[in-house]
């Protein structure tokens, strides 16, 4: 069998995301180009690696087999750049982060900034994600450093705290919510909200709306939380968002921000690596500077 590093990382993306098609999205891959080279391995092989239906991918036992040594395969690879970057000026690394809504629109983008600027060899490619997915991405190997809740955290990962992140609900100065400091998210079943387009965060809310019973009423989604808060604002609706931003955006629309009392809306963030594998020199250098500061 000869398989390159893209086959590798298309295997292990098509194998995380449990679609050809978002694997592919992920390795800068058309459709089309990814089948092909995922077609040609199983046949370089005489192997089914992947189990296909309607629903995605599934791995099957060589296809296991394959990811775990992949993994293995592209983490010495990664080990070696970072070795040799040392000695080399024009070698580039890259270094692949999952991060929470939370993080990174709260914290990560400045703690990130500073480090990347004083490594002008070294790039880093952020990715949203949920806490959950984050921590299985981070286990089998996807990414190199994670930042998640710690209400996901397992065995197979090194967390080290990164911060604490709230949640709170937005609305205009005239709703009834605007006179509570605080409230629990069942009570806000019968209420009309704007919700992000897409996103980790949104799934999470949307999640814990499943969890207990409730089907949250969307009179519209939009793509950012400054637009969400303007639009809680004008009383299109209440909103659920990281208290940071809801502060920002209060100094530039009419806002009320109450507190959730329920405890999946205060999380403690980490900062974390998969405990069983040696990080490379610059990805152990990121996770120190992420974890002190």
């Amino acid at each position: 069998m000869r398989f390159d590093f893209i086959d590798l990382r298309l295997f292990l993306a098509v194998a995380e995301a449990g679609s050809i098609t978002h694997g592919a999205a992920q390795v800068g891959l058309s459709l089309a180009a990814a089948s092909d080279r995922l077609r040609e391995m199983e046949a370089t092989g005489d192997v089914r690696l992947l189990e296909r239906g309607r629903r995605g991918v599934a791995l099957t036992e060589a296809g296991e087999a394959l990811s775990h040594h992949a993994r293995e395969i592209l983490n010495q690879a990664t080990l070696m750049r970072g070795e040799m970057g040392r000695f080399a000026k024009g070698l580039r690394t890259n270094i692949r982060v999952v991060a929470n809504t939370a993080a990174i629109v709260e914290v990560l983008p400045s703690r990130l900034s500073p480090w990347i600027a004083a490594h002008p060899q070294v790039d880093v490619e952020l990715r949203e994600r949920q806490s959950q997915e984050i921590a299985r991405s981070i286990a089998a190997g996807f990414a190199d450093i994670g930042v998640l809740s710690d209400a996901a955290a397992h065995e197979e990962l090194l967390l080290k705290p990164f911060a604490v992140s709230k949640l709170v609900v937005v609305s205009a100065k005239t709703h009834r919510l605007a006179m509570e400091k605080e409230t629990r998210f069942a009570g806000l079943a019968e209420q009309y909200f704007v919700g992000l387009e897409g996103g980790a965060l949104q799934d999470h809310i949307d999640a814990q709306a499943d969890r207990i019973g409730v089907r949250l009423r969307y009179r519209v989604r939009l793509r950012t939380f400054e637009s969400i808060c303007a639009a809680a604002s004008e009383g299109v609706g209440i909103a659920i968002v990281p208290d940071t931003v809801a502060r920002r955006c209060k100094r530039a629309y009419p806002l009320a921000l109450t507190s959730l009392a329920d405890a999946w809306a205060t999380r403690n963030l980490s900062v974390c690596v998969a405990s069983g594998r040696d990080p490379s020199p610059t990805v152990q250098a990121l996770f120190d500077h992420l974890a002190s500061a």
